[in-house]
């Protein structure tokens, strides 16, 4: 009590400890020591001490009474709260690195309070993480460890009142219960009071909220507070400051440590790849990394591998990850989380369960729930907060494995409509990319279809934006091609055989082959089991298309004969299609007078339906195979008749595919300038196309330009340019365009 009156004396006198120390001949560490409650003055000094804070008579008399030394009715206590520190805990190097620099903080005089608010999801190590650390630094807090488990997210449902932890602390302080009052405020002020000279450390775990914790915050500087909380408790950052640590599942490497502590590492060391295989069907989630240990210590006979064919077996896995003990059981404690749920966030949470992608949008989530954009946002937002999910870098939502199976069985249990809403995820993905598909130069087929009641529709208004899109989704459509392999509701199924068809020219655009080739043999399965001719010819185009640009020409051919022999079925503009396909995957083949052939009847076609769009982009195309065959003089009049066509409709990636066409014919022709002008203008539009993977090709072909009018070094200049565009596509033709490069250099030194 004397140190408090001192203190408060001090600071409304508007003096510093070396202020005071100053006027009273008393020195800085005396003063300290009288504040924190170590020590009582003798009589000289305390009236020097009330001499220089000219006291009032009062205030004099009441620090008088407060000095006087007093037998202890009982011995100070020193709280050992703190559970004990586990002996196999391993890994978080980081954020130990991180709570570290915290305890740095801690002063130990007048300052700001220091607290640190650990999150995560149920089961990620929170708790151990906080014993750990406080255990790490205990000697640093001579005045002891409280302790309390706040019940925030427990099977009870029941979270602790903070009255009830301010009691166990002052009792565990030394306040005869007597002392104790009732009101949480009177026990949160004594609590500050007991504390303000000591150096503690609080550990609050498992807290529900903000509003149960600030009551059972120290008010030192020299006392570390640590919270844990399966929600972002963003609040005690803001109002006190607090750090705030988050933790994800373990890295591989010490999801591996972790599990050789448990089960002995020569187990880990005698099967490496089961050991692996075992963290990873783990999800990494220490909880249930701890639980598959457990098991394997009490049967040490068992190999790993078994263990994992177990585990890769049990149906569903979450019967797996169960333990006697509730705080043991990975579906409990995922449920303790989502019980806390408001009711429209749970049921959104149970739809986002069935999204089949890595990570997802929040279009995408509004779509699977049939809900607004602005409900699945605020929805989204709780779920972060209580880390039931996480933010990628591209700021994307994240599921772990776990909570996902958790989820999907909650879904399967209240009988939600799961086809309802994969029919509206494939269609977000159909009708979005139909809008997108307009800014990338693709002569649309027919006007997309409206989408379904309750799909999210995205406000795209540039060709930035609608690649933005198809970049975020890409992983997403997939996924949802994969799931679609082992479907068998009609409805999905129809869904499924066009919902791709739109992504054409972004998987061309990228150099997405591999993507276009696993999504287009999935839908062309599912067009054959439903005989749809225009869905089969559709399909085995894009297939045919992708097979032959990455070399696999005799599957290509085959997809060509497919498709084909729809055409008796098909409609005009569907013919044309076929054959300009057909004409451009001949190209590849270097098959040039078929390629040619194909191309003139798609010509055919368009002229005969007027359609002047598809006129023009199909002259680029005869352009470049009459080129391919050498007939250059009549390649470079058709690209001067299809170049204005393709400016006045705006298709950009043709147009600079008719610039380069006509490049190529006038360097066959020896007009290496000319060529070179147009080359540079292709380049430029592709530029302006986003559309790198051609770009590319064009470099190729002024590279060869450049080397032909003797410039090597701009020659170089290109191939080197092409090998990066091409590298950052993943592209293999990237190796080629280097080696090109050095071929220059070689034959210069020569």
């Amino acid at each position: 009590m004397f140190g408090r009156l001192l203190r408060e004396a001090r600071q409304r006198a508007l003096l510093t400890l070396e202020n005071l120390a100053e006027a009273s001949g008393v020195s800085v560490r005396a003063i300290s020591d009288m504040e924190r409650g170590q020590s009582l003055p003798r009589q000289t000094t305390l009236s020097e001490l009330m001499d220089a804070l000219e006291l009032d008579e009062d205030d004099r008399h009441r620090l008088v009474e407060a000095s006087v030394r007093r037998e202890p009715s009982t011995v100070r206590r020193v709280p050992r709260q703190l559970p004990p520190d586990l002996a196999v805990f391993r890994g978080r190097a980081d954020a130990l690195a991180t709570v570290r620099s915290v305890t740095d903080h801690v002063t130990g005089v007048e300052g700001p309070v220091v607290v640190s608010a650990i999150g995560g999801m149920a089961g990620v190590g929170k708790t151990a993480l906080a014993v750990h650390w406080a255990h790490q630094v205990a000697d640093r807090f001579p005045d002891g460890q409280l302790y309390v488990n706040l019940r925030g997210f427990d099977d009870s449902g029941q979270p602790m009142d903070p009255s009830e932890a301010l009691g166990r602390f002052l009792v565990a302080l030394g306040v005869p219960e007597s002392e104790i009052p009732r009101g949480a405020d009177a026990r949160s002020t004594l609590f500050r009071d007991r504390t303000s000279s000591l150096r503690l450390i609080v550990v609050l775990d498992n807290a529900r909220d903000e509003d149960q914790v600030v009551p059972l915050l120290p008010a030192a500087a020299s006392c570390l507070t640590i919270v844990t909380s399966r929600r972002k408790l963003s609040g005690l950052a803001a109002r006190h400051g607090a750090r705030m640590v988050g933790l994800d599942a373990w890295t591989p490497p010490e999801a591996l440590s972790a599990l050789a502590a448990r089960i002995g590492p020569e187990r880990c060391r005698a099967e490496p790849e089961a050991a692996g295989a075992l963290v990873e069907l783990c999800g990494r989630l220490p909880l249930a990394v701890a639980i598959v240990a457990a098991q394997l210590s009490a049967t040490p006979q068992v190999p790993l591998r078994v263990a994992v064919r177990e585990l890769r077996t049990t149906s569903p896995l979450l019967d797996a990850l169960s333990a006697d003990a509730r705080y043991s059981d990975v579906r409990a404690v995922f449920s303790w989380s989502y019980k806390a749920l408001p009711p429209w966030t749970a049921v959104f949470f149970r739809f986002l369960c069935l999204h089949p992608g890595p990570s997802l949008t929040a279009e995408a989530g509004a779509s699977l729930a049939g809900v607004t954009l602005q409900r699945a946002r605020n929805c989204l937002r709780q779920l972060v907060s209580a880390n039931l999910l996480s933010c990628d870098a591209e700021g994307r939502y994240v599921l772990h494995d776990l909570v996902r199976a958790y989820g999907a069985e909650l879904f399967e249990r209240e009988g939600d409509d799961a086809v309802g809403a994969r029919i509206r995820l494939l269609d977000y993905l159909r009708h979005n990319a139909s809008m997108a598909t307009h800014f990338l130069g693709r002569t649309l087929i027919e006007e997309a279809d409206p989408p379904r009641e309750g799909v999210t529709v995205v406000d795209l208004t540039t060709r930035g934006e609608a690649l933005d899109w198809f970049q975020q989704e890409e992983a997403t459509v997939e996924a949802a091609a994969v799931m679609l392999r082992t479907e068998e509701d009609p409805r999905l199924l129809r869904l499924g055989m066009t919902f791709t068809l739109d992504w054409v020219s972004f998987y061309s655009l990228r150099g997405r082959w591999r993507q276009e080739i696993e999504a287009k043999r999935i839908s062309l399965d599912i067009a054959l089991r439903l005989d749809e001719p225009l869905a089969v010819s559709r399909n085995a185009a894009s297939l045919a298309r992708a097979l032959a640009e990455t070399g696999q020409s005799d599957e290509a051919d085959r997809q060509v004969e497919l498709m084909l022999a729809q055409l008796p079925r098909l409609g005009p503009v569907e013919r044309a299609t076929a054959d300009r396909t057909a004409g451009w995957v001949r190209g590849r083949q270097k098959r040039y007078a078929e390629a040619l052939r194909h191309a003139r009847g798609a010509l055919a076609i368009y002229r005969t339906l007027g359609d002047e769009r598809a006129m023009a982009r199909e002259m680029n195309a005869v352009g470049w195979y009459l080129a391919l065959l050498g007939q250059y003089e009549e390649t470079v009049a058709l690209c001067k008749e299809a170049i204005p066509l393709l400016q006045r409709d705006g298709n950009l990636r043709i147009e600079a595919a008719a610039w380069d066409t006509m490049g190529y014919a006038r360097q066959r022709l020896g007009d290496l300038g000319g060529a070179l002008e147009d080359y540079s203008e292709s380049l430029r539009i592709y530029g302006e196309a986003f559309d790198g993977y051609n770009q590319a090709e064009v470099l190729d072909h002024m590279a060869g330009a450049q080397r032909e009018q003797g410039d090597l070094a701009a020659a170089r200049a290109s191939w080197l340019q092409a090998a990066d565009l091409l590298s950052a596509l993943d592209s293999p033709d990237a190796a080629q365009m280097r080696a090109s490069a050095h071929a220059l250099d070689t034959s210069g030194r020569h």
